[in-house]
C-alpha cells in the first residue's frame, strides 16, 4: 500500500520565483517532509518528475516498516498559473494535501490566501482530502508561543498574525500548526504526529476498500442470495410558482375589483387603477395614506410622508387623497361587484405619472428585479436624472431601514408572496367573509380572483356570492380551510400531518388549485417516508385508504407514489386487513413491484436450508 502526499508552497521567505529552478536538491533537504522522512527519501529522476507535472518534484520514502510515501512537492505558487489543468489532476490523486507558508513571508501569505485558496476550497469541499496548513518561522517579537494580543503585534508589518494563519485554516477545513523552525524535534513531534495520524487514517480508509481475501476452509460455504435495493419511489413534480404572474394578472385585468383610482394632478385625467389592500400590504407611504384618520366627514386634501420622524421634512408629497379619505359610495362600478368605497389618489409628481404603471407593475409583481424597473423607466424617460429622481419616489414607496436610509443608491426590501402575509386572516380592506363551521374567515376578493380561478368565477358572475358580503362553505374544516386561505395569500403549505395534508389536497382539488394539490402531495409523502418500519408497522394512518382518497380527487401522482410506497414495504402492508381492499389490477402492480421479491425469498429459503445440512454434517464430524 502506499500513500501519496501533495505539499504545496514555500516554508522560506522568499520562495522560487517565476523562472527559477522549481526545486535543487539542497532546497529539497531542508524542506519540511524531507526533514521528516530523514535520510531514506530519494528524489525521483527528471523523466519520472515530468509525467505529473514539471512543477513538482517527486520523492519518494517508506514509513510504518511496508507502507510507500509518495511526495509531489512545488515550492512556488506561480509556477501552478502555466496548467492548472495538470495540477487539478495531481491533487485528485492526494491522499494528504499539506499547505506551507513562512511567517516572515507577508507578501507570500496573502498571495496564497486571496489568489489560491479561493480557487482549492471548493475542490478541497469535493474531494474530501485532509488538509494540513503549517506556517514556519519565528516571529521578531516571540520569546515562546505565539501571542494574538494587539500590545505584542509590533512587526505585524512585515509576520503573518496568528489570527491570519488561523482564518485561513477555517476557510480551507485544514489542521493549522505552527513550527519555530524546521528542528528535528519540532518537525517530527508536532508536523509528523498530525501526518502520522492523517496517514494511518487513511490506510484504514484503504483497507476496507480492498475486497476481503476469503479463507481457503469456507470455499465450500454457500453464498448468501443478493438482495437488491428497492425501486426508487416516483418524484413528484411541482408547478412553478405563478404568483407573481397572478398579481399582473390583477393589476392588468382585475379593474373590476379595484378600490383606488389614481388621477394626474395636472390634467385631472385618469391615469389607472389599483388595489387598496395589496398597495397598503407592499407599501408602507400607501398604508400611511390610505389608512389615515378615520373621520366618516368630508377631510381637507391631506398627503402622506410630510415627515419620517426625524424632524427633516422627510420626502417630498408625491400623492394625496380626497373624496373622504376611504372614499365615497361609488354607484359606477362593473356589474357583478358589491359596491364599496372608492379611494381616489391624485398624483403630483410628473415623473410618477409618467411611469405610474411601471412603478404599480413592480409593486405588484414583486419578482421583478431592481435593475428591471430601472431599465423599463430608463426606456421611458430617456434622462439618466429624472430616472435616479423617480428611482428615489419608489424606494420611498417601499420605505428604507436606518441603515440605508442615508445611502443614495440602497435597494428597497425584495417583495414576493412573503408581501401578503399582513392581510392573511386580517379584517384589513376586507370585502368578504368565509362562515365556515361557526369560524369567521375575512379575505379580499382580489386576492382570492388572481390565485384562484373557481374564486375568480364566484365572485365575478351572477351566482349570489358575487353580491354577498357573507360566503357559507359548506364541507371543510375551518382549519383546513385556514390553510387553503393562507396558500392564496402566501404560497406555502406546511400541513402539520398526513391527514391534514390529504384534507387541504381535497378542498384544493374542489378549487381546481393545482399547485396546491402538488404540494400537498410532497407532503404526505415526506411524513410516510420518515416514518420507521416499525412506526409504519403500528401506525392508525391507512395508506391504502389514503391511496383511495388520491384516485378519488385526481391526485394521479401521488396514487402511483402509494402503490410503490406500499410494494416497498411489502411485507408490512401484506399483513394488514385493509390489504384486501386493493383492487385486482392495483394488487397484480404492487406482487410485480413488491420489495423484497418472491425469487429472493425462495432463494434465502434455500440458502438457510443449505447451512442447516452443513452445520448438521460438521457436527457429526466433530
Amino acid at each position: 500500500m502506499s500513500i501519496h502526499i501533495v505539499a504545496l508552497g514555500s516554508e522560506c521567505p522568499g520562495g522560487v520565483g517565476p523562472g527559477e529552478e522549481a526545486m535543487g536538491q539542497g532546497q529539497l533537504q531542508g524542506g519540511l517532509l524531507w526533514s521528516y522522512l530523514g535520510h531514506g527519501a530519494m528524489a525521483g529522476g527528471p523523466e519520472e518528475s515530468s509525467l505529473s507535472n514539471p512543477a513538482f518534484m517527486e520523492y519518494t520514502s517508506h514509513v510504518f516498516g511496508d507502507v510507500t510515501v509518495v511526495v509531489q512537492d512545488c515550492p512556488s505558487w506561480d509556477l501552478l498559473d502555466s496548467d492548472w489543468a495538470s495540477v487539478r489532476s495531481v491533487l485528485e490523486q492526494a491522499d494528504i494535501l499539506v499547505i506551507k507558508y513562512s511567517i516572515n513571508d507577508k507578501m507570500a501569505f496573502q498571495q496564497v490566501r486571496n489568489g489560491y485558496a479561493p480557487r482549492l476550497r471548493p475542490l478541497l469541499r469535493h474531494w474530501g482530502v485532509p488538509v494540513i496548513l503549517v506556517a514556519v518561522g519565528a516571529r521578531l517579537n516571540d520569546e515562546g508561543p505565539p501571542c494574538t494580543c494587539p500590545l505584542c503585534a509590533s512587526d505585524w508589518s512585515s509576520c503573518v498574525p496568528h489570527s491570519e494563519g488561523l482564518q485561513l485554516s477555517r476557510d480551507l477545513g485544514a489542521t493549522y500548526l505552527e513550527l519555530p523552525s524546521l528542528n528535528h524535534v519540532f518537525v517530527g513531534r508536532y508536523f509528523g504526529s498530525v501526518l502520522e495520524y492523517f496517514m494511518i487514517q487513511c490506510l484504514k480508509q484503504k483497507a476496507k476498500e480492498r475486497p476481503e481475501k476469503r479463507r481457503s476452509n469456507k470455499l465450500n460455504e454457500p453464498h448468501p442470495p443478493h438482495l437488491e435495493q428497492p425501486a426508487r419511489l416516483p418524484p413528484i413534480r411541482v408547478e412553478e410558482s405563478s404568483f407573481s404572474k397572478d398579481l399582473q394578472w390583477l393589476l392588468e385585468r382585475g379593474g373590476q375589483f379595484a378600490d383606488v383610482a389614481f388621477y394626474s394632478g395636472d390634467s385631472g385625467k385618469e391615469l389607472g387603477w389599483g388595489h387598496a389592500a395589496v398597495l397598503c400590504a407592499v407599501s408602507p407611504y400607501f398604508r400611511q395614506l390610505l389608512l389615515g384618520p378615520k373621520a366618516r366627514e368630508r377631510p381637507i386634501s391631506r398627503c402622506a410622508c410630510r415627515g419620517d420622524g426625524r424632524g427633516d421634512g422627510g420626502p417630498p408629497s408625491l400623492l394625496s387623497t380626497w373624496d373622504g379619505g376611504l372614499g365615497m359610495e361609488d354607484g359606477s362600478r362593473p356589474d357583478g361587484h358589491l359596491a364599496g368605497r372608492l379611494s381616489r389618489l391624485v398624483v403630483k409628481d410628473p415623473l410618477l405619472c409618467l411611469c405610474l404603471w411601471e412603478t404599480l407593475m413592480f409593486l405588484y409583481r414583486g419578482a421583478w428585479e431592481w435593475e428591471h424597473l430601472q431599465e423599463a423607466v430608463g426606456e421611458k424617460l430617456k434622462n439618466s436624472l429624472a430616472v435616479a429622481q423617480l428611482m428615489d419616489r419608489v424606494r420611498s414607496f417601499m420605505g428604507r431601514d436606518k441603515g440605508s436610509r442615508d445611502t443614495p443608491n440602497a435597494r428597497p426590501a425584495q417583495l414576493g408572496p412573503q408581501s401578503l402575509v399582513n392581510l392573511f386572516n386580517s379584517p384589513l380592506y376586507s370585502d368578504v367573509i368565509f362562515m365556515v363551521q361557526g369560524s369567521v374567515l375575512p379575505a379580499h376578493r382580489a386576492v382570492l380572483v388572481a390565485r384562484c380561478d373557481v374564486m375568480a368565477a364566484m365572485f365575478s358572475g351572477k351566482y349570489a356570492e358575487a353580491r354577498s358580503r357573507v360566503v357559507p362553505i359548506h364541507g371543510v374544516s375551518s382549519d383546513t380551510f385556514l390553510s387553503f386561505l393562507e396558500y392564496l395569500y402566501t404560497d406555502t403549505c406546511c400541513p402539520a400531518s398526513v391527514l391534514q395534508a390529504m384534507a387541504v389536497l381535497v378542498c384544493a382539488e374542489m378549487y381546481q388549485v393545482k399547485r396546491l394539490q402538488h404540494l400537498c402531495e410532497v407532503c404526505v409523502c415526506a411524513y410516510l417516508q420518515s416514518m420507521p418500519s416499525r412506526e409504519l408497522a403500528s401506525t392508525g394512518i391507512s395508506v391504502i385508504r389514503l391511496l383511495r382518497r388520491a384516485k378519488c380527487h385526481n391526485a394521479e401522482q401521488l396514487y402511483v407514489w402509494l402503490l410503490h410506497f406500499i410494494a416497498n414495504n411489502y411485507l408490512i402492508f401484506s399483513h394488514k386487513p385493509d390489504f384486501l381492499e386493493l383492487s385486482e389490477e392495483e394488487r397484480e402492480q404492487v406482487e410485480r413491484l413488491r420489495w423484497p421479491s418472491r425469487g429472493y425469498l425462495q432463494e434465502l429459503s434455500e440458502y438457510q436450508q443449505r447451512r442447516r445440512k452443513l452445520k448438521k454434517s460438521r457436527c457429526l464430524v466433530m
